[in-house]
């Protein structure tokens, strides 16, 4: 399982890097972590590929916690991990953090279809964080409350974007620029609350 795991390249660190917390955000998404290095300016944040076992649960936090100890089991380092989820109302909040998979299922288009005739469409977007360093478990969650549209709509973006609505707008995220998407964005949320726990956490660690 080990042999899967992936670093990019590291450039030499530089005095100032060797005083910061150090993580490694398991992700192959490097606009994700082009995001986090954006708003935890003050912490070093590595990159690695990893394919890791997911638990089957509709609560997204639930899936980090378990993420995160298998990523710790295999770098045996600090980690960030990171999943999503969709609660849809009318569906007691199903699929949740399996979103992934009914989309494999039916795609966007069988969301929709599936809610036809449905009044309440009121639904929840979530992306939770979670960071382990082998002792301390931490989540962080992002949320944005919105609607589920009655109609595919937009190309951008990805996944369900195309049949989000956030609360008060008018668009779905696959109509929005990255710019308009990502002042919304959910992961921003969540790594806004970690970085106000790590800063905490830094202070402490130079105090001792």
């Amino acid at each position: 399982m080990a042999s899967g795991v992936r670093f990019p390249p590291a450039a030499p660190m530089t005095k100032k890097q060797k005083n910061k917390l150090v993580f490694i955000f398991i992700t192959g998404n490097k606009n994700k972590v082009l995001e986090a290095r954006q708003i935890l300016k003050d912490f070093e944040i590595k990159q690695c590929t990893l394919n890791l076992p997911e638990i089957q649960s509709l609560k997204v936090e639930e899936v980090v916690k378990e993420k995160a100890k298998e990523a710790f089991k295999i770098v045996k380092k600090p980690v960030l991990v990171e999943d999503t989820s969709l609660e849809i109302k009318a569906w007691n909040n199903f699929p949740g953090a399996l979103i992934k998979f009914l989309l494999e299922s039916v795609g966007v288009q069988g969301i929709i279809k599936m809610l036809s005739g449905e009044k309440n469409r009121f639904a929840v977007a979530k992306t939770a964080l979670g960071l382990y360093d082998g002792k301390n478990l931490k989540v962080f969650v992002g949320k944005i409350e919105g609607t589920i549209s009655k109609k595919v709509s937009g190309k951008k973006g990805f996944g369900w974007d195309s049949i989000f609505i956030p609360q008060g707008l008018k668009k779905t995220f696959a109509q929005m620029n990255s710019e308009e998407k990502n002042s919304l964005s959910m992961r921003r949320k969540a790594l806004e609350k970690m970085e106000r726990y790590l800063i905490k956490v830094k202070k402490n660690t130079l105090k001792n």
